[in-house]
């Protein structure tokens, strides 16, 4: 009788298979209810996971707006959904970069907002969308998670899964990792996080090398001024399009892209650690860092109800953490030991806002000049990241 059964069993899904019962489906979103759906879904992949943190749904809408966002001046984009009888089992962004192909000389296409349940068929079946949309575009690499560029969030989170992530830094489950390499995607370049306690008193060690660099250097540092902050957006940009060149990723800032991080500066910077480095009133360098909201988001569900904002505004005064996000310097400034002059300015700063802990994040895994630096300022590696590529020409 069991066999029986079993065997009825097999034919219910060999005639469901044949019906496309248990086929995936991937539809393109196209109306504001798929949107929906697309942006919800996360919180059906982490809803027990304790050390996610939901974003602010107006914030991924505004992402994600064309219309909103400066992003799409040089970019293509395409959202997709993975359905399985019925149900949503995960999603996935398509994106060509003009601007990036044009700066590296590549034909990449970049996957990101990647979500999916722990299921090899969706997961592959999102890929070879993207793949396909690519391949119609004349692109020869794929290349992700980057959610929507690496001046977003990028990357999948390969060790570190025991702490929510910091702010505008990727977190995902562990399955994600077994799911890429099972879809033939291998590491493209792996990303460090770097911890920094406030409670170490890093000061006094570099003093005298500090002390050593002040007499050689007509630099000034200050923080940067509120009031002005589209005149010291310019300069961050300056030193940003300036200071990087051709590193790996690295595409430059157009001028609508730095009026629209303008915007979301004056709301969320806090200017005493965001300090801007000047040789007679040259912009040379620039220490970037933002309080890490995380400590309050993951307290409201992605939502602003008037009891979210009321959180909000009670939860910000209480962030302990921030995240620096980037030290930059112009070439001709590198060997002049201006990273340990911001530094030290920077820290002083964050000990007067009674933060206790930072990351700095992220650098690249061979960048050895950066990460050498943050190690002799008391950085340990603590969270690793890894984007994923393969050819698909």
């Amino acid at each position: 009788m069991l066999v029986q059964i079993n065997n009825l069993s097999d034919k219910i899904d060999e005639i469901q298979e044949g019906f496309g019962v248990n086929s995936i489906r991937i539809d393109k979103v196209n109306t504001k209810k798929e949107l929906k759906a697309f942006i919800k879904f996360p919180w059906e992949v982490y809803k027990s996971d304790p050390n996610w943190v939901p974003p602010l749904i107006m914030d991924v809408k505004e992402k994600l707006d064309k219309k909103k966002n400066p992003f799409f001046e040089h970019s293509k984009m395409e959202l997709f959904l993975a359905y399985k009888n019925g149900k949503i089992t995960g999603r996935i962004v398509a994106i060509i970069d003009d601007m990036h192909n044009e700066f590296h000389d590549e034909k990449v296409v970049f996957f990101g907002m990647y979500e999916c349940f722990d299921d090899l068929e969706t997961s592959q079946a999102l890929l070879d969308q993207v793949v396909a949309w690519g391949l119609e575009r004349g692109m020869d690499t794929l290349r992700g998670p980057m959610n929507l560029s690496m001046n977003d969030e990028c990357a999948f989170l390969l060790e570190g899964f025991d702490s929510p992530p910091m702010i505008m830094m990727a977190y995902n489950p562990l399955y994600y990792l077994d799911l890429m390499e099972k879809c033939g995607l291998v590491k493209a370049k792996d990303l460090y996080a770097f911890y920094m306690s406030a409670e170490e008193d890093m000061l006094k060690k570099i003093q005298g090398i500090v002390s050593e660099i002040k007499k050689k250097t007509n630099v000034s540092l200050r923080s940067v001024r509120m009031k002005k902050i589209d005149e010291e957006v310019e300069k961050i940009k300056y030193v940003y399009n300036n200071g990087w060149e051709k590193n790996w990723g690295f595409v430059p800032w157009t001028e609508k892209e730095m009026d629209h991080m303008a915007k979301k500066l004056k709301t969320f910077a806090d200017p005493d650690i965001v300090i801007i480095a000047e040789d007679k009133e040259r912009p040379v360098g620039f220490a970037f860092a933002l309080p890490n909201y995380n400590e309050v988001l993951i307290k409201l569900n992605g939502r602003l109800t008037p009891l979210a904002i009321l959180k909000f505004l009670i939860y910000r005064r209480k962030i302990e953490s921030v995240r620096a996000v980037v030290f930059g310097i112009v070439k001709e400034y590198r060997q002049t030991g201006l990273s340990y002059l911001l530094y030290s300015e920077f820290e002083k700063n964050v000990k007067k806002r009674g933060y206790k802990w930072g990351e700095t994040s992220w650098q690249l895994e061979d960048n050895d000049a950066i990460n050498r630096f943050v190690k002799s300022i008391g950085g340990e590696v603590y969270k690793k990241y890894r984007i994923f590529e393969k050819s698909i020409s």
